[in-house]
């Protein structure tokens, strides 16, 4: 009974600490299955497991062992190896208590950036091929490299008088902008860990988890409940300017440096390590994908079957859509429909030089930012559609009913 007692405490007490993180982090096979309740009960009890653990250690302690049944049998010495074992299972505990509640937890690991600093185009140090992460608020454009925002996987910021938390997962490739408010109320968050690979935040008032790629909380009180997506989308910072020469753009914090220089392979997918690096073939786990939402509909491109310059004619729902890439960099997804009538795509020999769409329904010329600047619809701007680059097994897990393309 003694020993049963004493296994069993300190199996309780190993467990609570090694799997209350190993269920939220990259650990191998931790992200495969539907273990986030488990994860929750064991981070929000933590303390009560340990004073069972502590409780049946002692208890086991205490207990004295059985007499001998023979009175004149001789005293057998002593043996100081149960102490010593002892000994050495406590500070293996300590070991594993410090690592897992102060080196593996993902917000010991990825720290935010001490100060945020934006600067204009004159003033930017981001080179122009580098990816970003741009949205526009209340008539304002920011730029946030997604090096940085990578690394810290959350940056919060203002425009005009909106509250915005721009958010990025690298092992998802996913980059998500949200309203930082729950139900009205301004909220704080923390990085906790990971579901199904897809980074997840805590937030402070009522401890719940919530999705990074969808924004919705998986565990706690408010499970279910959804933050506000704001419109945001990936482009080349060169691109970006193209669209909002008036941007700001995050700039690197002198603090993280050596962090930022571990993402510098990441926009281009050839990072080393299998969490983050690309699958160049088609429809793999680490394949990169066009994911489009329009309407209640998902659909995913395989980022190797387009072409740039060749546009993509395609309906998603009952809504016409046009994917366009006007480098092996940039992409954009807009709906189709101009004036209540679907347009047609096509390549032409101008397109090639000047980077430009032509509709064949008007014969009408457009820019590679969707606007018509030459023909009957001279003008007019296509509008776009919520998209993204991500890695497949992301969008096909959060989006368990999206169709493929297939060309």
């Amino acid at each position: 009974m003694k020993r049963l007692l004493l296994v069993l405490g300190v199996l309780l007490l190993f467990a609570t600490e090694i799997f209350r993180v190993y269920f939220i982090m990259p650990f191998p096979g931790s992200q495969h299955r539907n273990t986030i309740d488990l994860a929750y009960f064991i981070d929000r009890n933590r303390l009560w497991l340990r004073i069972a653990g502590f409780v049946l250690v002692g208890y086991a302690l205490l207990i004295h062992p059985a007499k001998r049944r023979n009175p004149y049998d001789t005293p057998r010495r002593k043996s100081s190896w149960p102490a010593i074992g002892l000994f050495i299972v406590a500070m293996l505990y300590a070991v594993v208590f410090y690592f897992f509640n102060y080196r593996f937890e993902a917000d010991k690991m990825f720290h935010q950036p001490q100060q945020l600093t934006l600067a204009d185009s004159a003033a930017n140090q981001i080179p122009s091929n580098r990816l970003v992460i741009g949205l526009v608020v209340n008539n304002q454009a920011k730029a946030y490299p997604i090096q940085l925002i990578g690394y810290h996987h959350q940056v919060r910021d203002t425009l005009g008088s909106t509250p915005v938390m721009v958010t990025y997962c690298t092992v998802c490739r996913t980059g998500r902008v949200y309203v930082p408010l729950v139900r009205g109320r301004a909220e704080e968050f923390r990085l906790v860990g990971m579901d199904h690979f897809n980074a997840m935040f805590e937030d402070a008032t009522t401890k719940s988890w919530w999705q990074q790629a969808t924004g919705v909380a998986v565990a706690g009180p408010l499970k279910g409940e959804r933050l506000a997506e704001l419109p945001s989308g990936q482009y080349t910072l060169g691109e970006w300017l193209r669209l909002h020469p008036g941007s700001r753009i995050m700039q690197p914090d002198p603090a993280d440096t050596a962090h930022y220089s571990n993402l510098g392979d990441y926009d281009d997918g050839t990072i080393k390590g299998s969490l983050e690096h690309r699958d160049s073939a088609s429809w793999k786990p680490k394949s990169w994908v066009v994911g489009v939402l329009a309407g209640n509909n998902a659909k995913a491109y395989d980022w190797s079957s387009l072409n740039p310059y060749h546009p993509i004619n395609d309906t998603i729902g009952n809504i016409p859509v046009l994917v366009y890439l006007p480098d092996s960099s940039n992409f954009h997804v807009w709906s189709r429909v101009i004036n209540g009538k679907a347009l047609s795509f096509k390549p032409t020999y101008r397109e090639i030089f000047f980077q430009g769409l032509l509709d064949s329904t008007t014969n009408s010329f457009w820019t590679r930012e969707g606007l018509c600047i030459d023909g009957p619809l001279k003008g007019q701007q296509l509008q776009p559609l919520q998209s993204y680059q991500e890695f497949w097994h992301s969008w096909s897990h959060f989006h368990p009913t999206t169709t493929q393309y297939n060309p």
